[in-house]
């Protein structure tokens, strides 16, 4: 793929899966065999896996909105340093709904083959996150 055809998929990723959960995206952008590395977060890191994930991360939050803010490419590779919002309208990992606009920003490793994500890398400022929720942090 040429770099523009990554940036592309990869604009494809934060529209159709963050900010729609669409989850029939991931097996149209995400190869069968899709490995992710998500810290902390307790599913199988497979396609499959992937949808569960999203899915319950996105539930809980309304009026979501994915932004791929930069991107560089080399390689097969693309690294998206991302924003994501939403408003918190149910539970989310026991906290009760704020009915808050929250952001969190983070940077993922999209490792494309065949015109597929192949392997994704995630770290993100989970910790502001919940803050924004008001959990409490020790």
């Amino acid at each position: 793929m040429s770099m523009e055809e990554s940036k592309a998929l990869a604009h494809r990723w934060a529209e159709e899966i963050w900010t729609k959960a669409d989850t029939a995206a991931i097996d149209e952008l995400c190869a069968a065999d899709v490995i992710f590395h998500y810290p902390g977060v307790e599913v199988a890191p497979n396609r499959e896996g992937y949808k569960q994930a999203v899915t319950e991360a996105l539930a809980p939050f309304a009026n979501t909105n994915c932004a791929a803010e930069d991107m560089v490419a080399e390689g097969d590779k693309i690294a998206v340093r991302w924003s994501w919002s939403g408003t918190h309208k149910g539970e989310y990992m026991g906290i009760a709904p704020t009915g808050k606009r929250v952001t969190i920003t983070g940077i993922s490793i999209l490792h494309i083959a065949g015109g597929k994500i192949v392997e994704e890398w995630n770290e993100s400022d989970n910790l502001g996150f919940m803050t924004q929720l008001g959990a409490k942090v020790d």
